[in-house]
């Protein structure tokens, strides 16, 4: 049987009155693709969040390779990389200049970051790498935010919807370089809205309201349900978590 590399217990955050996350229970498997699915809102991001210690854990707990993540984090943020949603380059920094802020920060010496700096340069046009990363295309600057997420070879790897806005050519794209890094033993856990890209991972979780709906591989939940798409698993488990919601809340 596959290790679980992480082990989520009973997970909840607070913020005042309003709970983000919901006393969630999921393991992810070593060397695994996981899809995280749910709307705006849902908690994804807050749970990834709590996950790689961005964020306090109100209750519950997180194993990382059965060590606990708040006692453990200095180590453990070694070998975890985050490609966050909004926030992963400095926007006025050009690719070269985020390399060394981001390597710098992770403790890479200045002969690494040199060395990913020339790295870089076989994916993508030096002109390109030397321009503010707010006036790169997208899909270009979605490849630099995930070099640098990857400059330390995390074991471990967020990504928090990663192909938002780009089109779908550069999805598909960026979807090969996660299977790459699988075929590498990486461990990712993917977010997203957008219900087709589910189906590329070995694992799938719908939240929404911070619950856990549902959480299996895509064929056999699509199968238990008795659906023929991602899209209509998805709307049912929403419209099912709303529609208890409404009574519970009258």
């Amino acid at each position: 049987m596959t290790e679980n590399i992480i082990q989520v217990k009973n997970l909840t955050k607070q913020f005042g009155h309003f709970t983000a996350v919901n006393g969630i229970n999921f393991n992810i498997k070593k060397g695994e693709i996981l899809g995280f699915l749910g709307p705006n809102g849902a908690g994804k991001t807050t749970t990834i969040k709590m996950i790689n210690g961005l964020l306090k854990i109100s209750s519950g707990q997180i194993l990382i390779k059965d060590m606990d993540s708040e006692k453990y984090r200095k180590q453990l943020k070694q070998i975890m990389g985050y490609m966050s949603q909004k926030f992963s380059l400095y926007p006025l920094l050009s690719s070269f200049e985020n390399i060394e802020f981001f390597g710098g920060i992770s403790g890479l010496s200045r002969k690494v970051i040199k060395e990913k700096q020339e790295e870089i340069k076989a994916l993508i046009d030096t002109a390109i790498l030397m321009q503010k990363t707010s006036d790169i295309p997208p899909g270009i600057r979605q490849k630099v935010s995930l070099f640098v997420c990857l400059l330390t070879d995390p074991e471990i790897i967020f990504l928090d919807e990663p192909t938002s806005g780009v089109d779908p050519e550069v999805r598909r794209d960026f979807w090969f370089e996660i299977y790459h890094l699988k075929k590498m033993g990486k461990t990712i856990l993917v977010s997203t809205h957008n219900l087709d890209e589910v189906e590329y991972a070995d694992r799938m979780l719908i939240i929404h309201r911070g619950n856990l709906l549902m959480e299996g591989e895509p064929d056999r939940l699509l199968k238990e349900y008795g659906k023929n798409s991602i899209d209509d698993l998805f709307k049912e488990a929403i419209l099912s978590e709303d529609k208890q919601h409404s009574e519970v809340t009258r």
